[in-house]
């Protein structure tokens, strides 16, 4: 071809957005051509949701003659529940001085006499807050979730670790488990293994032992080779090596395991009240039903206590080096404090006094009144502005366009931004939905989460980027942002129901909340992680501090951000349905009329599995947008 023709062909070359453009129009033009048609609005007495309320009612019928539960199911709900009260027996029989004495000597092993001390002042805080026996139950069923989630998830980690097959095998049913909102798993639980301690132990199980598993198949994995070589020639066996050298170089990595199995077992014990846990759960649901804040205060900043003390004691642990001996300075007065406390069982009674309590709940509530009337125009403001200008226009759009022009858009965003696989990954989980006959709950319910994202990324992108271009910024922000990923997500109710009420804007305010934390973390180390050469080249070729973030440093993050976008979504999906508790409506609130009605049972339990379904949708995009090479590369390659 002549010098000439190829210049012409440069010549009509079209501008990349014309083709986006060009689909969108025709999207646009489908929507006002079909608008109103093929729509899928939701019923109630669907004949989907009536079956699975039939089928609970023939399970409980039979609960006592079915071979299923009578061989299988319930020997594992007895066995969870007597180890539960083993725990529970154990607890309560050394009372509150035994309690504080023993965790407050290991937290001082573990991280020296500072964070002794605090151990001692969280434990005594459940007890001033009134909320002692509630404590111990959480206590108890945070120690019986995480025994059995270690005790699984160690193993099934360091099988994955080993062989690339398992871990092939296993990272979907991880997945699927992570992205599977809490409540989604509620209803079945309750169906099989009824409700109480064991059925909300076992469901934080299922929420705390993914951590567990990737956690620890990734410390195994990254153990030198170099190490596991030397072993080999010196004639170890599978095992010793096992025991010689993937576990003790993984050592470090695999506390952290155990320090995220603890933390994501604290934040759904609180949820598995739901199904009768005992615990402080009990507490934020009671104030949740009646939009008392003065009720929830308390039990949250028990479970934050608790959760910061259980935290930094197994941080302690994973930062101690691996042969480093207990300092004497260290075991004295650990030992003291121990002996001190089971000495004084006896001595004192094993509850918490009444007199040594405070009640504040009347002053919270007092609080949040003359809160909601002294920035009542300012929070009305905000609600009615994200209310008017995104949430019903954007909800008008989705459920008005046909449910089959829905899928379209869908698949040619997820096919444009991420590949053909997920593409049709999220199409099956639409059209699965479209089966489910909660077709037009869902597209409220995204709604809901779309803007959620929307705003907790562009919070989390200024507050990463101011991060990452000023330390002193960093620095400041930083224990915010670790006192906020402890705590569980039940607490950030509390603030949103306090400003907005009960509304699907307050399940919005939270979830940003409880998202941001780690998008800003992610949007942080990706800026921080642009070589510092490129930076440089790129400063002394005059570009401005605006031109050096838009033009190399943002999209060198790229993938950090993508995976932060994914993170944003999946932690806002979560929040969003717990929000059907304060107003948030959808599937959230057909997940949760599903456990209070009985007839309603069907439906609550199709919408926790369509809340499923719509989270892996959001998720297969999002994260096939972080695997794909960015447009550079590719043209490069």
């Amino acid at each position: 071809m002549s010098s000439t023709a190829v210049s012409t062909a440069s010549r009509l070359r079209l501008p990349k957005w014309v083709a986006p453009a060009g689909v969108a129009a025709l999207f646009v033009v489908a929507y006002l051509v079909f608008r109103g048609t093929a729509t899928l609005p939701h019923d109630k007495e669907a004949p989907q949701f009536l079956a699975v309320t039939d089928l609970r009612e023939w399970i409980d019928d039979h609960r006592n003659d079915n071979p299923l539960f009578l061989y299988f199911l319930n020997y594992i709900r007895l066995f969870v529940g007597w180890l539960f009260g083993l725990f529970q027996s154990v607890l309560y029989a050394l009372g509150w001085p035994g309690i504080t004495g023993v965790m407050g000597a290991l937290a001082w092993l573990a991280g020296g006499w500072r964070i002794g001390l605090a151990a001692v002042a969280g434990v005594s805080a459940f007890g001033f807050l009134g909320l002692w026996e509630s404590s111990v139950d959480t206590l108890a069923l945070v120690a019986v979730s995480v025994l059995l989630s270690l005790a699984i998830g160690i193993p099934v980690g360091v099988w994955a670790g080993l062989s690339g097959r398992v871990r092939r095998v296993i990272t979907p049913v991880l997945d699927v488990m992570q992205i599977m909102p809490t409540f989604a798993y509620l209803a079945p639980l309750a169906l099989f293994f009824h409700i109480g301690a064991p059925a909300g132990a076992i469901a934080t199980m299922i929420y705390s032992i993914p951590p567990a598993i990737r956690i620890t198949a990734l410390a195994v994995s990254e153990v030198s080779p170099t190490a596991v070589e030397a072993s080999s020639s010196l004639g170890a066996t599978g095992r010793q090596t096992l025991f010689k050298v993937y576990l003790p170089l993984a050592r470090s990595t695999m506390a952290l395991a155990v320090n995220q199995t603890i933390m994501m077992a604290l934040s759904m014990v609180v949820i598995a009240n739901l199904i009768s846990a005992p615990g402080l759960g009990g507490d934020i649901i009671r104030g949740l039903s009646r939009a008392q804040v003065g009720i929830m205060l308390p039990a949250g900043v028990a479970i934050v206590i608790m959760a910061v003390l259980l935290d930094r004691t197994m941080m302690a642990i994973a930062h101690r080096e691996p042969h480093a001996r207990l300092r004497m300075l260290d075991l004295v007065p650990a030992g003291v404090l121990a002996v001190a406390g089971l000495a004084l069982i006896p001595v004192l009674p094993k509850t918490w006094p009444d007199g040594l309590t405070v009640n504040f709940v009347a002053e919270v509530n007092d609080a949040v009144r003359w809160a909601e009337t002294s920035w009542y125009g300012v929070t009305t403001l905000i609600k009615d502005l994200t209310t008017s200008a995104l949430l019903n226009p954007l909800e008008t759009l989705l459920t008005s366009a046909p449910w089959w022009l829905v899928a379209l858009a869908v698949l040619a965003v997820a096919w444009r931004v991420s590949g053909v696989r997920p593409a049709l990954t999220a199409l099956g989980c639409l059209l699965a939905i479209a089966l489910l006959g909660v077709w037009e709950h869902t597209m409220q319910t995204l709604t809901t989460v779309v803007v959620a994202v929307f705003v907790t990324l562009v919070v989390g992108l200024l507050l990463g980027v101011a991060a990452a271009r000023s330390p002193r910024y960093s620095a400041v922000q930083r224990p915010i942002l670790d006192a906020a990923q402890t705590m569980p997500a039940f607490v950030y109710l509390l603030p949103a129901l306090a400003l907005f009420e009960t509304t699907r804007f307050t399940a919005i305010f939270a979830s940003v909340i409880y998202a941001v934390p780690p998008v800003v973390r992610l949007v942080e180390d990706g800026i921080k992680g642009v070589p510092p050469t490129v930076v440089e080249a790129a400063a002394s070729a005059g570009s401005t501090s605006g031109q050096l973030l838009w033009k190399v440093q943002l999209p060198m993050a790229r993938q950090a951000i993508l995976l932060a976008a994914n993170q944003g979504i999946v932690m806002t999906l979560a929040m969003v349905v717990v929000g059907g508790l304060v107003g948030a409506g959808a599937l959230g609130y057909d997940v949760v009329v599903g456990f209070s009605q009985r007839p309603d049972f069907g439906m609550g339990f199709v919408a926790g599995i369509a809340t499923v379904l719509l989270g892996v949708m959001l998720d297969r995009i999002t994260q096939g947008a972080d695997r794909r090479p960015s447009p550079r590369k590719r043209k490069s390659t």
